[in-house]
């Protein structure tokens, strides 16, 4: 079977992708079985392409990279008309985020399983303002919704407690679960103020202009609210994961954690007591013993406590072009099967 691929959204994780697929496609043939034809790519900034056997993606790579629109096989159509004008079987959500509405993505995501596509995507908004409604709908349809990309780029997180961990009740998740705010307390420590580190971080692309999403901890938030509802099956809202950020943090809390031989990190947690479940994002002083306390600059990493196993951590990049790129393949590949 050849799948038929579609995509929304042709920023960065859109772009590292479409660069994976080029550079693996023998690869994927060859070990997997895997063929593909992109055949639909909608973007706000670059315009709509599609052609039902297939796009010429080293092309339109080249045509962003010289920050052209697209001039082959466009089509005068919005995201919507082109997921239900095309022939894919798979489309994924490579959009830009919105926690607060989960738009337009959540509306790609359903037009996609009412047109009979299987849905991959990367995008916090619909994992964490609607993944039951996605997956039932997915389901009741015989097709997947598949989210693997959402909580730590392509470092495997939900697969982890899928595959490796089936079996085992997790009880807690705890975890470093955005890389510009552990960046930022890094540099901290090592001397800079808050000011300067962010201003650094913005300079190196870990920060945005607008780095709320970041430092106040919403995109942790959303994070903390996808582990709840896919790991432990609840139905948490968003809202209900209380939220701090680690903009009060001073070079004075810095240093009396160091005195007392601890870190600050921030920290998203979950944990299930019964039928019940606390989550929060927030930063914490954690002993230099404790595992997480080790994982420095724009790393991510999260601790699972499992009945069976005990603490199990899993260290890794959160984000990323080719990063976040693996993880939409990681999930491409699991529809193969």
């Amino acid at each position: 079977m050849k799948h038929r691929i579609a995509l929304v959204g042709f920023g960065t994780v859109g772009q590292g992708l479409a660069e994976i697929l080029l550079q693996k496609q023998e690869e994927l043939d060859a070990r997997y079985g895997y063929e593909f034809n992109v055949v639909g790519i909608s973007d706000i900034a670059w315009g709509t392409a599609y052609n039902p056997d297939g796009l010429d993606i080293a092309a339109m790579l080249e045509a962003v990279k010289e920050k052209k629109k697209f001039s082959q096989d466009l089509k005068d159509w919005d995201s919507l008309t082109m997921i239900k004008e095309s022939n894919a079987t798979v489309m994924c959500e490579l959009a830009f985020t919105d926690l607060k509405t989960g738009e337009p993505a959540i509306s790609h995501c359903k037009t996609a399983l009412e047109s009979g596509m299987h849905v991959v995507t990367s995008n916090k908004g619909p994992a964490a303002l609607a993944y039951r409604e996605l997956k039932k709908m997915a389901e009741q349809k015989g097709l997947r919704f598949l989210i693997e990309g959402t909580v730590m780029s392509g470092t495997p997180v939900l697969n982890l407690t899928e595959g490796p961990l089936a079996g085992c009740d997790i009880k807690a998740a705890r975890g470093i679960l955005n890389g510009t705010t552990n960046y930022i307390l890094t540099q901290m420590e090592e001397g800079m103020s808050y000011e300067a580190a962010l201003k650094k971080a913005q300079e190196l692309g870990y920060a945005e202009a607008d780095p709320a999403g970041d430092v106040e901890g919403y995109d942790a938030r959303g994070k903390v609210a996808i582990l709840a509802n896919v790991v432990m099956n609840t139905s948490l809202k968003i809202e209900d994961v209380a939220c701090k950020g680690i903009t009060n943090i001073s070079p004075e809390d810095i240093e009396k954690a160091k005195k007392a031989g601890s870190r600050w990190k921030l920290i998203g947690s979950v944990k299930k007591e019964g039928g019940h479940i606390e989550a929060s994002v927030a930063p914490e002083m954690l002993p230099l013993s404790h595992p997480l306390a080790g994982v420095m600059g724009a790393t991510n990493a999260i601790t699972f406590t499992t009945d069976l196993l005990g603490d199990v951590s899993i260290v890794g990049p959160g984000a990323g072009r080719t990063e976040t790129g693996f993880s939409i393949l990681t999930d491409l590949l699991k529809l193969h099967y």
